[in-house]
């Protein structure tokens, strides 16, 4: 998936992607990022892809990993945010917006039946009110949520754009 990200600073427009990433790729803890992704990446059934900028690839801005729930529901295991990309000073501000769309877009083609076009994870307590506020997800209890497929369409839209 082909993605635009803003650059803090100037405002631009970053030409990006979104695709499955190899092992060898992977982001390290050392390196400031919160999840061990090669671990991770080990978790049968799981899928983790890559955001990156057209003219560099080589540097990963976002991960974010799925797996099926049930065999009929897109469940979002993890994302992160290179952690370049995260507070006031942060390098590009819609990251996380783009890797939540990409994992609306894969609810609709992955979710079966009923679940078609829906996306569920775990959030942590801190991001619940962003999740609803800033990016249109639905608070279930406890630290569930989802998006239907409004509200991921909505979501897709308003990163398009961009």
């Amino acid at each position: 998936m082909k993605i635009k990200l803003l650059e803090t600073k100037t405002g631009l427009k970053r030409e990006g992607r979104i695709e499955k990433i190899l092992r060898k790729e992977l982001p390290l803890k050392k390196d400031g990022w919160n999840f061990n992704w090669k671990v991770l990446f080990k978790v049968e059934g799981s899928e983790i892809y890559k955001l990156t900028l057209s003219a560099s690839p080589e540097i990963v801005e976002g991960l974010l990993m799925l797996t099926m729930f049930n065999e009929e529901m897109l469940f979002m295991n993890n994302i992160e945010i290179a952690p370049y990309n995260i507070g006031k000073n942060k390098k590009y501000k819609n990251t996380a917006g783009c890797l939540l769309a990409f994992a609306c877009m894969k609810s609709f083609e992955k979710g079966l039946g009923n679940y078609n076009g829906f996306l569920s994870f775990d959030s942590k307590t801190e991001l619940i009110d962003l999740y609803q506020k800033k990016y249109g997800a639905i608070f279930a209890m406890g630290h569930k949520m989802y998006f239907n497929p409004t509200a991921g369409k909505k979501l897709m839209k308003k990163i398009s754009r961009y």
